[in-house]
């Protein structure tokens, strides 16, 4: 059967959108192929697909407010994209979309030891930023699992954390400044160099707001000093609760860990199938690291050990120098790679009172077995940032099972106290278990500040809100035009 010609004023309307970007870009920066832009259909959730109407790949702040100009003049909306690692489909477009990605914008701008900064362009990866400045002692703390491939710009689009966030904080707590191009071309400077900016708190509506209200294109981190020293140490329990009730009791004797880590027997059997890094075969593990002067390690490690011994451990094993260090960090950092080895699977991520991990943990098991599906847990537990790895079947008609259980799991979380994400973002995922936290007062507060930053809401069009909301906002857009 043939398929009828695409219509005219369609493909008449690309063309022109199309000839006025490569006015303002590089001719190989401007990628409208079908075949090309295939590459751009999904993020690392890769469950829906839908290639953009063309995607540009500028390389500089003053590039990206000419491309944002011409997108508002001709009324396109824009998909703003760091490296695609986003596993809640926050990168994925529509296909009357441009997709901007600043993969191109990788330059260290400014290095600054004595005030503990750097400034580099959004598409620079995470742990590059680190790269940048280690030959002086100093590091960039917050460290997702995607470091080596993640790119500042989508960190700072979900607020990204990481194993070391329970010490350091997520990245608001370590970016200190942004420049940000609106919508209609406008370039805008938020926070800087310094501890604090007079007036309103612009920059924390900017981070974690999923490219909603403008495209990040600078960031100014905080950097900090290496500490003189880390040791971790590993913990097997016979039980997922067990180890998630010493979790809890960790926390609550008030010693501060630079990580904990949790991982249970199918993500233990999975790994160390994959990484081989000596783990012994329990119900669940963790790995708890500390961190500073030979003294001070001996000191948190000895009463982390004492409330350990209480739950009964089946090994303790601390490490004993930097090899084996690595190896125990070796198979957590293999994880979501591992598992993909085995399994088709989703990884939610909600977060939850750290009090709540062992009935949490119960809740999961006896929700996966209601559904017929196998969960494996993986996760920041000293923070509460729980990573749950559904596992099923994509060819097998699964994904829709694998979802409903996961919307459940999410609204667990709430239930005892959580939220819906602690760094993955809401993006399609989780946009219409939204209103399952919030009331519809709080989303219309939420929608109104979008209307002051993207009146025409053509930014990153139906993520975060529910789509009903958001489709109705962009109508009313219409409608005033």
């Amino acid at each position: 059967m043939q398929m009828p010609d695409p219509n005219p004023d369609v493909i008449a309307r690309k063309a022109r959108i199309v000839a006025r970007l490569q006015k303002v870009l590089a001719s190989d920066a401007v990628i409208h192929d079908p075949a090309e832009t295939r590459a751009y259909e999904c993020d690392a959730l890769t469950a829906y697909r839908c290639p953009p109407l063309a995607a540009v790949l500028p390389s500089s702040t003053q590039e990206v407010s000419e491309v944002l100009k011409i997108c508002h003049q001709e009324g396109v909306p824009v998909v703003p994209r760091g490296a695609g690692t986003s596993l809640a489909g926050g990168a994925l477009p529509t296909a009357d979309c441009v997709i901007l990605g600043v993969a191109r914008m990788t330059e260290v701008l400014e290095t600054d030891y004595a005030n503990r900064f750097i400034r580099v362009q959004t598409g620079r990866t995470n742990l590059s930023v680190t790269g940048a400045v280690e030959e002086e002692d100093f590091f960039y703390a917050p460290d997702p699992s995607s470091q080596l491939a993640c790119a500042i710009a989508g960190n700072i689009a979900m607020n990204s954390g990481g194993a070391h966030c329970l010490k350091y904080g997520v990245t608001t707590n370590n970016l200190m400044g942004v420049t940000m191009v609106l919508m209609d071309g406008t370039v805008v400077e938020l926070g800087g160099a310094h501890l604090d900016a007079g007036g309103y708190d612009l920059l924390g509506l900017v981070c974690g707001s999923e490219g909603q209200l403008g495209v990040v294109t600078e960031a100014t981190l905080r950097i900090l000093r290496k500490p003189e020293g880390a040791r971790p140490v590993l913990m097997a329990f016979d039980s997922n609760e067990v180890a998630g009730a010493c979790v809890s009791d960790i926390i609550k004797a008030g010693v501060l860990p630079v990580a904990i880590e949790f991982m249970d027997r199918p993500c233990i059997e999975a790994c160390e199938a994959f990484a081989k890094a000596g783990y012994p075969m329990c119900e669940a593990l963790l790995i708890v690291e500390v961190e500073g002067s030979e003294d001070e390690i001996a000191e948190q490690l000895g009463l982390i050990l004492q409330i350990a011994r209480r739950h009964n451990p089946l090994e303790l094993r601390e490490a004993q120098d930097a090899d084996e260090a690595g190896r125990i960090w070796l198979g957590r950092k293999s994880a979501f790679g591992a598992m993909g080895q085995i399994n088709d699977y989703i990884c939610l991520d909600g977060t939850i009172p750290v009090s709540e991990l062992p009935y949490v943990l119960r809740r999961i098991a006896e929700m996966a077995e209601g559904y017929g599906l196998q969960v494996a847990n993986v996760f920041h537990a000293g923070d509460g940032n729980m990573h749950p790895l559904i596992l099923f079947d994509a060819n097998g008609g699964e994904l829709e099972k694998a979802e409903a259980l996961g919307a459940d799991i999410l609204r667990l979380c709430v239930e005892v106290g959580g939220c819906l994400t602690g760094e993955h973002g809401v993006g399609i995922e989780k946009r219409d278990l939204m209103s399952d936290q919030y009331g519809a007062a709080d989303l219309e507060a939420q929608m109104a500040v979008k209307d002051v930053f993207d009146p025409d809401w053509l930014l990153n069009p139906a993520k975060v809100f529910p789509l009903d909301a958001s489709e109705r906002r962009r109508s009313l857009a219409l409608a005033a035009e």
